[in-house]
């Protein structure tokens, strides 16, 4: 699923901007992360070409004291350079250089931890953004993309039917691919979504809908087998993260398919093993290459 990168960047400076003392961290490492994205990478060699950040910040802070004012240089060029460059320390993780930096520069007269911060956003972070934004798109037609890594791991959501996991386990394996199933990850104190969340680094998502439960509305009469409510929490969480084209959901028996996914691809998991081709096609139309005489012997 492709996003708009200066949409992300603008979000984590929205979240920097509503964060108190102890939410900063999040916003400025994302922040830091979405800078250092591989669309950006040649641009930004070619921006810090010969600028020296460390230098810059002990210039100033001799220059001043440790407090005050920062020494930016007339070039708009390595101005720019040394404003990318210090936004990206700032999300170095357990450093302390954004406390004592917005602390420094951007404090004024408050003692409040949260004031540097807000007031380095607003003078600092938000004016880069703009102005990293204009000379990014300047350099020709160039509309950069959060483009998702093609990965060969493929979750597999799936119920109480351990026959069909390991089956679609052991096809994915055979034609070149990754399965990653969750309980067979350590689980490191983890909650069950927070595991998920872990290992959703994948290209593609197999959900398998098998009828391990039963339900009904409430005016109904008549019980209907439907997927574990585990399973349809996981469907919405990874149209959510990997986008419908990339979630493939494979059908085995009689269940109930929710209305809310009537937009998803979904095949029947026949016994013939038809659905293995289906399924390989849907991992194609990705962009992964497919071995088909490895499906054909599957």
């Amino acid at each position: 699923m492709a996003g708009d990168l200066f949409e992300q960047i603008n979000n984590a400076v929205l979240d920097l901007q509503a964060a108190d003392h102890q939410g900063v961290q999040r916003p400025l490492r994302q922040l830091s992360k979405l800078l250092e994205h591989p669309d950006l990478e040649e641009i930004n060699q070619v921006l810090t070409e010969g600028v020296d950040v460390d230098a810059f910040l002990q210039a100033s802070e001799q220059a001043n004291n440790g407090f005050g004012e920062l020494k930016w240089p007339d070039d708009a060029r390595e101005d720019l350079a040394l404003r990318l460059l210090i936004v990206r320390k700032l999300g170095e993780p357990d450093s302390g250089f954004a406390f004592q930096f917005s602390h420094a520069y951007y404090a004024g007269s408050s003692s409040k931890i949260i004031a540097g911060f807000h007031g380095m956003n607003r003078s600092l972070i938000m004016p880069f953004v703009r102005d990293y934004k204009a000379y990014v798109l300047s350099q020709g037609d160039n509309q950069p993309r959060l483009v998702r890594p093609t990965s060969r791991k493929v979750f597999i959501v799936h119920g109480h039917d351990g026959e069909a996991r390991e089956t679609v386990a052991r096809f994915l394996s055979t034609i070149g691919f990754e399965p990653i199933i969750l309980h067979e990850q350590p689980n490191k104190g983890r909650t069950v979504i927070e595991k998920v969340e872990a290992h959703s680094d994948v290209g593609f998502a197999v959900v398998l809908l098998t009828p391990d439960d039963v339900g009904r509305a409430k005016n109904d009469t008549e019980l209907e087998p439907r997927a574990r409510q585990n399973v349809l929490l996981e469907l919405g969480y990874f149209i959510a993260n990997l986008g419908r084209e990339r979630v493939c959901a494979l059908k085995r028996g009689e269940v109930l398919i929710p209305s809310d996914f009537a937009g998803i691809v979904w095949e029947d998991m026949d016994g013939a093993g038809g659905w293995k081709s289906r399924l390989g096609r849907e991992l194609e139309a990705t962009g992964q290459v497919i071995d088909w005489n490895k499906v054909m012997r599957a």
